[in-house]
């Protein structure tokens, strides 16, 4: 299969699924390298593009998924009656940062960081689909561990981790050691998507 083949084949994999699919499962379900998959992706995103369609491709690390374009917002919402979605808390987006720089991570190292219990902060992250349990760390306890998920990544519109702001004083560094300040404004001020309550 060429690539100009498999545009309209990866378009229909994705759309069916609804959900991020790596790009190990579509080498798999195309029969063809990972290099191809990601050139008809990239062939894909731009037709969608050049069409004015309402749906784009996003890049969510090593997966690829079909969504709305943010501006037809307001109009699914009316379609589909959803109901209405809280920014998060200034509280929550520090916990974010404190996982999304650091993790994997875990309840008590956030805790360190920001000098309060986050239990119910980590919890309603969790619940959003923001943040997920990613193993036990091997100590006494063996406590849980905690890292960011790709609906974090499809949220603050960025396709990895890499893409996030470098932290104050760190610039060539996305970690913060334990006994430093964590500086979390310019991840604030990304104006993450609404998610629902």
């Amino acid at each position: 299969m060429n690539i100009n083949e498999m545009v309209p084949a990866l378009e229909a994999v994705l759309f069916s699924g609804g959900e991020p699919t790596s790009i190990v499962q579509l080498s798999k379900a195309l029969e063809s390298e990972p290099e191809d998959i990601e050139k008809a992706a990239e062939l894909l995103k731009k037709r969608l593009i050049d069409s004015g369609s309402g749906i784009q491709l996003l890049r969510l690390d090593n997966a690829y998924q079909l969504a709305t374009r943010k501006e037809y917002e307001e109009q699914i919402k009316t379609a589909f009656d959803m109901r209405r979605r809280a920014p998060l808390s200034q509280a929550a987006l520090e916990v974010l940062a404190v996982i999304a720089y650091n993790q994997p991570v875990t309840k008590s190292f956030v805790e360190q960081v920001r000098g309060v219990d986050c239990s119910g902060v980590i919890s309603t992250l969790v619940e959003k689909n923001l943040i997920e349990e990613c193993g036990r760390l091997e100590l006494p306890g063996r406590p849980l561990l905690y890292g960011t998920t790709k609906n974090f990544l499809r949220c603050f519109s960025v396709s990895s981790l890499s893409e996030l702001p470098k932290l104050p004083g760190k610039e060539n560094e996305t970690a913060v050691d334990l006994g430093e300040q964590l500086m979390v404004s310019e991840v604030a001020e990304m104006e993450p998507l609404e998610v629902e309550e």
